[in-house]
């Protein structure tokens, strides 16, 4: 393979969405610092194409939504859906749903808020609620360093039925009175 091929390869293997050929082409003339022609790059491509077609790939180069992407191969679709289905079987931490609880009532918080409110380092726990789609990043806050602020996502509406987040329980639902200290005052 050239040296061109494996930049294309490259290119489209580290693209979590389809890379069109004009994007292909406008990445490699500004890494080799030349101009290109699309029937050459389309032809490096369909010969990618070929060569994952093999049956000794698991994947292969598809043409979808005006571009290319690396797709698994349909007879690999169950493996694959067991995978899928264990990882997103897996409960939340603790700490993880603690941190979820604080974001959802503080929403837009910054990590630094929440870490002073938990106590502890919140790390682990946003980056789990980032890769199940729990939490997004809103923005930035205008605070000095201008950290990240966090919010719940639509997932998390849809996961926990809410329509908006005034749906969520009150703080005052959750008071136990084993949890009080003294005795109630008679009035």
């Amino acid at each position: 393979m050239d040296n061109i091929t494996l930049h294309i390869e490259a290119l489209i293997f580290a693209s979590d969405s389809p890379m069109s050929l004009k994007e292909i082409q406008q990445c490699l003339e500004s890494v080799l610092d030349q101009e290109l022609d699309k029937t050459v790059l389309q032809n490096k491509i369909t010969a990618l194409q070929q060569k994952y077609n093999s049956k000794s790939s698991s994947f292969s180069i598809m043409e979808i939504a005006d571009g290319y992407q690396f797709l698994s191969k349909p007879e690999f679709n169950e493996t694959l859906g067991v995978l899928i289905q264990q990882r997103s079987n897996k409960k939340l931490s603790k700490s993880a749903l603690e941190t979820l609880s604080v974001i959802a009532y503080r929403q837009p918080i910054t990590r630094g808020e929440m870490e002073r409110i938990r106590g502890v380092n919140c790390d682990y726990a946003v980056r789990k609620l980032l890769e199940k789609e729990l939490v997004t990043i809103q923005g930035r806050s205008p605070d000095v360093g201008r950290p990240l602020l966090y919010a719940t996502s639509e997932k998390f509406m849809q996961h926990f039925g809410l329509k908006s987040i005034k749906e969520l329980p009150k703080l005052k639902e959750f008071k136990h009175e084993e949890n009080e200290i003294g005795e109630i005052a008679d009035d």
